[in-house]
């Protein structure tokens, strides 16, 4: 059972909840596991079954592709009050994992049971209408990233990633190339480039972004 601080922040976060029934509200919470996963933590990993529904509350899960030489490639993260999609079609399709989820931060969620998930969208319309939209969305964001993978240059990719992130930037050109799918050797390369045009500044996991009006016209050329 949640306690009634995590019931709380639960409930904030998934509205759709808040319409079932109290008694039936209960019962769900009551079968809700409260887990506290470290930063770096594989949640899942390619063919593996899927364990239940997750409702972060706080932190992040990066979900990506991986190829066989190592390379990778971010197609979304999932943040408090989203879910995953991979796993709402697993559980919706009795099928297993085609990418894998990995904390990026520490993280604290909720897991419903895959029983507790098909009896919530089975009979209600408002959780449903939630994980329909949750795949309207991830539909639209993976169309940009195909679009982006298939016809713009990785320099513009980069650079319209970086502008879209707060500054400064901390984090490692090798977790950038992970983001973009590319090789760190690249990126540390494009980035010299930025820099050296004026756009950036770099330091030890540290980019500053000095000239943003540079970077987005270059990312929509």
């Amino acid at each position: 059972m949640l306690d009634n601080d995590t019931q709380a922040r639960l409930l904030q976060l998934y509205p759709m909840l808040r319409e079932l029934p109290a008694a039936e509200r209960e019962t769900l919470l009551a079968t809700a596991n409260v887990m506290h996963v470290p930063a770096g933590t594989v949640m899942f990993d390619e063919d593996q079954p899927c364990q239940g529904f997750p409702l972060l509350l706080s932190g992040t899960i990066r979900v990506i592709k991986a190829a066989p030489n190592g390379r990778e490639l971010q197609l979304y993260r999932v943040v408090p009050g989203e879910s995953c999609i991979l796993t709402s079609g697993c559980l919706l399709g009795h099928t297993r994992y085609q990418a894998r989820g990995i904390s990026d931060q520490a993280l604290e969620m909720a897991l419903l049971p895959a029983a507790s998930f098909h009896a919530l969208f089975g009979t209600h319309e408002a959780f449903r209408n939630y994980v329909f939209l949750l795949f309207s969305d991830r539909l639209t964001d993976l169309m940009q990233l195909v679009s982006a993978v298939a016809f713009q240059k990785l320099d513009q990719r980069l650079a319209k990633m970086i502008v879209s992130k707060s500054n400064p930037i901390c984090a490692t050109h090798q977790a950038l190339a992970d983001e973009l799918g590319s090789a760190r050797e690249i990126v540390s390369r494009l980035l010299k480039g930025f820099a050296e045009q004026g756009w950036v500044k770099l330091g030890r996991e540290l980019i500053e972004v000095t000239d943003a009006a540079a970077l987005k016209k270059f990312a929509e050329l």
